[in-house]
């Protein structure tokens, strides 16, 4: 997650959706007083070979805390900060208003069922033997298979631009033009090593594993029209190098 405000954006990241990759080009791109959210040590490892900036004031300013923040703060002595897959409503709430409603805020989404087999193998890179895709996703929890939380508020949309993980080169370029940027974004491939079969989804999945990915993530299969689709033959569900 990055609050950038030299060239005003908010770059809310959803999971499995590039965004690593995303954060760390965007980090290029930083400042001093810019936030910047850490990510896990191998991904901190290539930002950092690459020269970008680290994570940086991500602790959030007391003038935004609430009443259970000061608690935490004095009982526990836990400071309130920015994460990873801050949401949209813990953004707004935790900067000035006036940063909130004129910033361009984007994210990604992706299709759901597409997803649901990259978190499988990103979930069980470090298994051996990996456990059935179907026995996996018959149990993972909600917000490893759906994004709907981080870029809504109250069931609503709340940021300016939800570029489509299969449109990434096109939307990434949109999202450079739109805030300016003096060149455009190259990603690296974080996280892009895991998944080795790019077959389409509907060979992959089985009928409980289509209902219940159907069932979390309605709202966005509606909102971004990703109804299930049967594969043509012989055809692959191809992606962008990250899984």
């Amino acid at each position: 997650m990055i609050i950038n405000h030299k060239y005003k954006f908010i770059f809310l990241k959803t999971r499995k959706t590039a965004g690593t990759s995303i954060e760390i080009a965007l980090s290029k791109f930083c400042g001093a007083n810019d936030v910047i959210t850490p990510i896990i040590k191998e991904d901190e490892l290539i930002r950092k070979g690459l020269g970008f900036s680290d994570p940086q004031n991500f602790n959030v300013a007391l003038k935004h805390y609430s009443k259970h923040d000061w608690l935490k703060l004095i009982g526990k002595a836990k400071k309130k900060q920015f994460f990873n897959h801050a949401s949209a409503g813990l953004i707004r709430d935790c900067i000035d208003d006036d940063i909130w409603n004129s910033y361009f805020k984007f994210s990604f989404e992706r299709d759901p069922f597409d997803k649901a087999i990259s978190r499988y193998y990103w979930s069980t890179r470090n298994r051996n033997p990996r456990p059935a895709i179907s026995q996996y996703l018959s149990s993972v929890p909600l917000p490893f298979l759906s994004n709907w939380d981080i870029y809504t508020i109250n069931d609503q949309i709340a940021i300016d631009f939800v570029g489509r993980y299969e449109n990434l080169t096109h939307d990434l370029a949109f999202i450079t033009d739109k805030i300016g940027l003096p060149e455009e974004l190259n990603l690296p491939n974080a996280k892009g090593s895991y998944r080795k079969s790019r077959e389409h989804y509907c060979r992959v999945l089985n009928l409980a594993a289509r209902t219940r990915i159907e069932l979390i993530c309605a709202k966005e299969i509606e909102s971004f029209n990703y109804f299930w689709k049967e594969a043509r033959d012989q055809e692959e569900y191809l992606r962008p190098d990250e899984a």
